[in-house]
């Protein structure tokens, strides 16, 4: 019988993963992973009631559940590099690196040395076998498909990892969950960053980085009041700017690093906030052989339709995306993720 290994969080996508799994007839072990040690008793990281949502529902699953311990290689290959991109002005996307590193990092090695053949996750993505390797594929949910997450794996990884929801919607996800009397059929998705959890952004991120204020201003340099470091604000943002007045509503176009000033614009579709081209390095393609220049579709974040753009490489590290359409508050340090129809080829993370 095939040992597989799920990551088991607690939630309810994991949970019917699991279930799923053991229909499918594998031999399968539960791991609750534990990342984050820093200020579990806050109030914000639900890590207790989670882990003892997931030890209930292996009991009920009737597998076997263990709890491991990932948080010196979170804080070394996700936290680390989460501060020192918000130090550098840019908005990093956790999750991304979350995936790579440790769920189907540190997670899978830890599985292979259970005898383990794969891992196993209750992300919304499926895979399929191409000519060039095996290649991640949209869900057939589309409102949950997590591709652009996980567009960081590689090869190995995505030979010894298997996606049990690749073909189901969530509402039938959650169906299933009831008919089996999950305790956590009717808990709600999580939202937070990735294994720290929903608390407040501001004070969380003052824990760990120095705060400088700074001038808030117009393209044009007129003060418009004061930003309380850059590090809090990304491009596109319009809540919590405090500014006030007639006319439009006012949105972050760009931080300078240099001067310590925010620069503000007023209007969703102010030509500042809407860029054709962009540029990504730190590719990530998981195929075994990087996709040709030409025609794709693409995302630059992940609540977005895909939009139609030619990819062109500057040189091995760097791609260009040419789009047909401006895209709206383009943000240095999250990821671009390129598709061709339903396969995701890969990506890079924006410069």
């Amino acid at each position: 019988m095939t040992k597989v290994v799920i990551g088991m969080s607690g939630g309810v996508d994991s949970s019917v993963a699991a279930y799923l799994l053991k229909q499918q007839g594998y031999e399968v072990i539960g791991i609750f992973m534990q990342n984050w040690e820093d200020d579990d008793n806050d109030g914000y990281c639900t890590i207790k009631q989670d882990s003892m949502d997931a030890i209930a529902v292996a009991d009920v699953l009737g597998i076997d559940i263990e709890i491991v311990n990932f948080a010196k290689e979170y804080k070394e290959r996700v936290f680390s590099y989460f501060l020192s991109e918000y130090q550098a002005g840019r908005t990093p996307n956790p999750d991304v690196l979350c995936n790579s590193e440790i769920k189907f990092k540190a997670f899978l090695e830890h599985a292979i040395s259970l005898g383990a053949e794969f891992v196993a996750t209750g992300h919304y993505v499926a895979k399929c076998t191409t000519d060039f390797g095996e290649v991640l594929v949209r869900a057939a949910d589309n409102n949950k498909d997590q591709s652009y997450f996980l567009y960081r794996l590689n090869q190995h990884q995505i030979s010894h990892s298997l996606f049990p929801l690749g073909q189901i919607i969530k509402p039938e996800v959650r169906k299933i969950a009831e008919k089996l009397n999950l305790p956590n059929a009717n808990k709600k998705d999580s939202t937070g960053i990735c294994f720290i959890g929903e608390r407040p952004f501001r004070e969380f991120l003052q824990k760990y980085m120095p705060t400088k204020t700074g001038k808030m201003v117009t393209p044009s340099g007129k003060i418009l009041g004061e930003h309380q470091g850059l590090m809090f604000y990304t491009i596109g943002q319009r809540k919590g700017l405090g500014i006030g007045g007639d006319g439009e509503p006012w949105f972050v176009a760009a931080k300078n690093l240099a001067t310590n000033e925010l620069i503000v614009v007023q209007g969703h579709q102010h030509p500042l906030l809407l860029k054709r081209t962009l540029r990504a390095e730190q590719l990530s393609f998981g195929q075994t052989t990087t996709p040709k220049e030409g025609r794709y579709s693409a995302k630059t974040r992940y609540r977005m339709q895909d939009a139609n753009c030619e990819l062109i490489y500057l040189n091995e590290q760097t791609i260009e995306l040419r789009f047909d359409e401006a895209q709206w508050a383009i943000t240095p340090g999250q990821s671009v993720v390129i598709y061709d129809q339903e396969l995701c080829l890969g990506g890079g993370i924006i410069s």
